[in-house]
């Protein structure tokens, strides 16, 4: 195991890495410029390691220190009280917990799409929250979903919320984030795939016509919290596509309605 250092002063400069981590405004500009993410919790931590992704720290509270001892290998890991890990990071640590992560390059769409060709995979345009985020990845990587990407404007899926809520699957799946969409919708047509975009439209064919179709690659398309997709991402699509509805309801929640359809389109 690696050297076990304990820390008594928040200031220390070693315990950067986990300074104000309820401040997403500053997360959101620190961890993807330094390369780095946070994961919380021992499955979620053990699940980063297992993918693959480097370990540049962890923080742990006492009682935690035997539980990761299998992962705590070579990177430095410190040993703070709880009341010191709520002053650093901002909040009461509850899984006692947390590892410093450095990123990996994400590849490229062609990569992507064509190294390991897909039959399904996901694309969700300018979510803008964490929680969903997660949630529509731990959607994808249960229900079978092969690859995600999002497009630029879309949240961080290492944001610690996002991992968090998606119980590491985002470690699980490929992604990565379109360069310029909805332009980039020709290059998964040009992959084969029939590009369906989530939406409500006068043009729209069910969910069930999509699914009869049995088209043989499927990239299913999300837009936003509220508004939904763009005009772009909806000129861009080959088809529109609606989740039958009852009861005076319109819509679902994004994550809510990224289960129901990758439920319905799983081969």
């Amino acid at each position: 195991m690696a050297e076990l250092i304990t820390v008594d002063d928040p200031d220390d400069p070693r315990l950067y890495d986990y300074t104000g981590l309820t401040d997403v405004a500053l997360r959101r500009r620190r961890e993807p410029a330094e390369g780095l993410f946070i994961a919380e919790g021992e499955k979620v931590i053990k699940r980063a390691v297992r993918a693959g992704y480097p370990m540049r720290s962890m923080l742990l509270s006492a009682k935690w220190v035997e539980v990761m001892r299998d992962v705590a290998t070579e990177a430095p890991v410190y040993v703070v009280s709880p009341e010191l890990a709520e002053q650093v990071t901002g909040y009461h640590v509850h899984r006692g917990a947390l590892a410093s992560m450095g990123r990996k390059p994400l590849p490229t769409v062609a990569e992507t799409v064509e190294g390991h060709p897909p039959r399904r995979i996901a694309v969700f345009e300018d979510l803008v929250d964490h929680a969903n985020v997660g949630a529509a990845f731990r959607n994808a990587a249960a229900l079978g979903v092969d690859a995600v990407l999002l497009t630029p404007r879309c949240a961080d899926p290492l944001y610690r919320r996002a991992v968090k809520v998606s119980m590491g699957a985002v470690f699980q799946l490929p992604w990565t984030r379109l360069e310029s969409w909805p332009g980039d919708a020709e290059i998964l047509r040009s992959a084969g795939f029939l590009v369906a975009a989530l939406c409500l439209s006068d043009r729209a064919i069910t969910l069930d016509e999509l699914v009869s179709r049995k088209a043989e690659k499927l990239a299913l398309v999300f837009g936003t919290e509220g508004d939904g997709l763009t005009r772009g991402a909806l000129a861009a699509a080959d088809e529109h596509v609606s989740i039958p509805m009852e009861a005076g309801v319109d819509s679902l929640n994004v994550a809510a309605a990224s289960a129901v359809v990758f439920y319905a389109t799983r081969p």
